[in-house]
């Protein structure tokens, strides 16, 4: 197996020290991505990743070696404490420059371990956020350790390896997990959007490219009964309603 693993912590105290306990439990290799050394620009907000290609996007030489890595492995870890109530503004402002996967998922057959930490509260709340945003990727499932420390440098050890194996079970099973219903919907308002009238032409070429504009969710998952008739009758509704 192959891991990236993104770490969104301007430091490498507790929540990195979660990053190593969790790393003891997975068979693989692992490329480590430190955001404070990478030194990305803030997102200046062009939307030129969404409207014309993430290839615009000013940044590019920057993001697109992250990217590309994400891609090429088999599962992903993002990591960060809790700054201010949500995520560090290292990881919010990768995900900036990364809005474009809202439009143009691509990592319906990856798997996630979201990993986070806190000196008081706020750990799921920022665990569920990333979580989130993994699903509108199109990320197959996500596991989140989420553990408050109260500014102590104890660590929850057992709770770790707990959820860090079950990821591992998971990532060696080469299973393909159904989406939720929430995931179906956002896959076809996407692909409401891609096939409209007056669509963004980057994503209407992507959308057939990919082979995800006839089909009910992405090719390579196999949709029980029940979520194919969802989809296919969110998806014509979202058709009426998106013009």
């Amino acid at each position: 197996m192959k891991y990236v693993v993104i770490n969104g912590s301007p430091r490498r105290k507790n929540t990195w020290k979660m990053v190593k306990q969790a790393k003891t439990n997975l068979n693989g290799d692992f490329d480590e991505i430190h955001l404070m050394k990478e030194k990305i620009p803030l997102c200046n907000g062009c939307f030129k990743c969404i409207v014309e290609s993430e290839e615009k996007c000013p940044h590019i030489d920057i993001i697109k070696p992250i990217v590309d890595k994400m891609i090429a492995a088999d599962g992903i870890i993002i990591a960060s404490p809790v700054y201010a109530m949500n995520v560090t503004g290292l990881l919010k402002n990768f995900f900036d420059h990364t809005a474009y996967f809202y439009h143009r998922p691509e990592f319906f057959t990856k798997k996630a371990l979201v990993i986070v930490s806190t000196a008081g509260a706020g750990h799921k709340k920022v665990a569920n956020y990333i979580d989130e945003t993994l699903r509108h990727w199109g990320v197959n499932k996500v596991y989140k350790i989420s553990i408050a420390c109260g500014g102590k440098d104890v660590l929850d050890v057992s709770r770790i390896d707990k959820i860090s194996r079950k990821f591992n079970r998971d990532m060696e099973s080469n299973k393909l997990h159904n989406p939720k219903l929430g995931d179906i919907i956002f896959f076809d308002v996407w692909k409401a959007m891609a096939l409209s009238d007056n669509p963004i032409e980057v994503d209407r070429q992507f959308w057939i490219k990919n082979g995800l504009a006839n089909n009910d969710f992405s090719p390579e998952i196999n949709l029980n009964i029940f979520k194919k008739l969802f989809s296919k009758v969110m998806f014509f509704i979202l058709k009426i309603v998106i013009k």
